[in-house]
């Protein structure tokens, strides 16, 4: 597992956190979302509370918003094969958020400058992408930290340990039970029912977004975004 600390300052949670399965390889593939933009409705929020995923007040809610967990893992699905380039980077998740409001927030906690992120572990930086991109981020959330993401939807009531489609999870591959020992994170696709579930992950594998089927006894837990339908 390779990892890309975001800066060698003391205070820096990316040196730690174990962000995501990364490994080193190949050159970008080319799907956006763009080709699939016109199937995505965005999302109209009804209730206007705290959408940032910070973890330091349980009594922050969520953003009710009309995205469907089907039309989330469709965009997601639609992203399989992206690949990061020999340096780490070089994918639209890394490039959006480097640019985005949260990058900034996130800097401020965690230290470091925009442009490291564009070459750092990027699995939390896909699945926030993809919330990004259906209208659906008050309730997928936004960090690049999996840890600080599994926090925001524990404050917010909304962790648990049942595979849902659409779900987001949160894995440590030995086994920890403990939020803190988060390593990585993707989409929950479908519960196999047999201790297993299928799942749709960016900076997995050789550094690509791929389907993959995971034995539940690694998932930490499960984000439950508040989806429409």
């Amino acid at each position: 597992m390779a990892k890309h600390p975001i800066s060698a300052a003391p205070k820096i949670y990316f040196a730690h956190a174990a962000l995501c399965a990364a490994v080193v390889v190949s050159a970008l593939g080319a799907h956006t979302a763009t080709a699939y933009a016109a199937t995505i409705k965005a999302g109209h929020p009804v209730t206007t509370v705290n959408d940032r995923p910070e973890a330091d007040s349980a009594k922050r809610g969520q953003v009710r918003v009309n995205v469907t967990a089907s039309q989330v893992l469709a965009l997601a699905k639609s992203q399989v094969g992206t690949t990061e380039n020999a340096a780490g980077g070089g994918t639209p998740y890394q490039q959006w958020y480097a640019n985005s409001q949260r990058a900034a927030e996130t800097l401020a906690r965690d230290g470091g400058t925009r442009t490291e992120y564009l070459n750092a572990p990027w699995c939390a930086m896909f699945v926030s992408w993809v919330g990004e991109h259906t209208g659906a981020r008050p309730q997928v959330g936004w960090d690049a930290w999996t840890v600080a993401h599994a926090k925001w939807f524990a404050a917010n009531n909304r962790f648990g340990t049942v595979p849902k489609p659409g779900a987001i999870v949160f894995f440590s591959w030995k086994g920890s039970k403990n939020i803190k020992d988060i390593q990585h994170v993707g989409f929950v696709e479908k519960d196999n029912q047999d201790g297993t579930i299928t799942t749709i992950e960016g900076n997995t594998g050789n550094g690509r977004v791929e389907e993959r089927v995971r034995p539940t006894a690694q998932v930490v837990g499960y984000g439950y975004p508040q989806y429409a339908g």
